[in-house]
């Protein structure tokens, strides 16, 4: 129940925010419809008081306005210039008696016998003025009413705007609580486990599909991690339990066990123990960034020089492709990378092997080719991977530990390229870093 809080709290704050919205948009339309309504309705008054004031003053034809005394239910008055009043209705006879109706330019509203009025006036032509005054009683009680029907309209729209946004976002948050509930329960034990996804095709389905594909990195991390630690383990072990055995074998049948074959067995197994645990180290930094200190590097030197010690060790190089190229990085990394590559051309090699070295536009192409077995193309990606190790390469004389391309990849990565394998023009396998050219 309290893991629910948060999304109670999300609805709560969407459904008082949309209100509130919702109840300035109406305030201001009721107060703009209001006062829209009052005017267009004062006008229409207006116009029809000036228009019956009209009629009026074309049925008076002489002075003492003849006519005006026989109207009945308004209230209409002659003013002479001194301000007396010449002629009146009935009914003005009766509410003012001989008080006469203001005058003025524009029409204004008074109270007669304690109802509000509109009183209009116009000159006639005989120096005397006709005033009229309409009620506008109605007028009031009709705004009056639209009054009370907008005090009652919009609290109840916005109580309906209010229920349909809180079931809205309820009906909306529930996939995500669902979702939610679901990466809750998947723990390190249950990584493969996944979220239901719904067919909306909306945005909460979009966030199933971006948790499914964090959960499956995920998966893949700790799958990677398992197998590494139980590679590095095994790779670890197998040298320690050769120094093992021969150690035990020393101490049961000291008289038929060399000292120097046992040294011999010791330092082997030693510098392999090292070289394991230097790649570990190496890949354990690259992965956390690299860290690695950035200048100037020529790259053709590097190649040059894994040239120069291959064939002092008999390798049969091609260098003729090794052209000028300079790069930014870790002159011992990339150094490392030349390396690595080079011995695992010469690993498989069944004769020759080539170097070289290809700027081009802005990157620079460093391949290494030999003319071994190859790569099947389903090995390809995989052969990156960390203790990975084709099957002609699995014994201990014929292969290393199965992390060397690791490195590789991993110092390309960390150098900002890419590292890849295809086919040599022997049908080998032919290694390709691609790497940024220094600006």
């Amino acid at each position: 129940m309290v893991a629910s809080r948060p999304w109670r709290s999300v609805r709560a704050r969407t459904t008082l925010g949309a209100t509130l919205v919702v109840a300035i948009a109406l305030l201001i339309g009721a107060v703009s419809f209001y006062g829209i309504l009052s005017s267009s309705i004062h006008d229409s008054t207006e116009r029809a008081a000036e228009q019956r004031l009209d009629e009026l003053a074309g049925r008076l034809d002489g002075p003492g306005g003849r006519g005006v005394d026989s109207l009945e239910d308004e209230i209409v008055q002659i003013i002479g210039r001194d301000g007396t009043v010449r002629a009146a209705s009935e009914d003005a006879r009766d509410d003012l008696g001989s008080a006469s109706l203001p005058v003025a330019d524009h029409p204004r509203t008074l109270s007669i016998d304690g109802h509000a009025h509109l009183v209009v006036s116009d000159d006639l032509d005989n120096d005397e003025t006709l005033v009229l005054a309409v009620p506008v009683d109605d007028d009031a009680e009709t705004l009056s009413t639209v009054a009370v029907l907008l005090a009652v309209a919009v609290p109840l729209l916005l109580l309906l705007v209010a229920i349909t946004t809180w079931l809205v976002v309820g009906r909306a948050l529930r996939p995500v609580t669902r979702i939610r509930q679901e990466v809750d329960g998947i723990s390190a034990e249950r990584l493969h486990r996944r979220v239901e996804v719904p067919a909306s095709a909306d945005e909460i389905a979009a966030l199933a599909s971006t948790m499914n594909r964090m959960l499956d990195r995920l998966d893949s991390s700790a799958t990677a991690q398992r197998r590494f630690v139980s590679d590095a383990s095994h790779e670890l072990r197998s040298p320690l339990a050769t120094i093992r055995q021969h150690a035990e074998l020393a101490q049961a049948h000291p008289a038929t066990t060399s000292i120097g074959e046992l040294a011999e067995v010791v330092s082997e197994e030693g510098l392999r123990l090292q070289g394991i645990v230097e790649s570990l180290l190496l890949l354990a930094r690259l992965d956390e960034g690299g860290g690695a200190h950035q200048e100037p590097v020529d790259l053709d030197d590097l190649a040059l020089g894994e040239v120069r010690r291959l064939r002092a060790r008999g390798v049969d190089v091609d260098g003729s492709g090794i052209r000028a190229a300079r790069v930014e990085g870790d002159p011992r990394l990339l150094g490392q990378l030349a390396r690595n590559l080079a011995d695992n051309a010469v690993r498989h090699a069944a004769g020759r092997v080539a170097i070289s070295v290809i700027p081009e536009g802005s990157w620079v192409f460093v391949t290494v080719e030999d003319d071994g077995s190859g790569v099947p193309d389903d090995e390809r990606d995989r052969i990156f991977e960390r203790f990975v190790r084709l099957d002609e390469a699995r014994s201990r004389d014929a292969g290393g530990s199965g992390l060397g391309l690791a490195i590789v990849q991993g110092i390309a990565a960390a150098s900002g390229g890419t590292a890849s394998v295809d086919v040599s023009r022997w049908g080998g396998a032919r290694f390709v870093v691609t790497l940024p050219l220094a600006s």
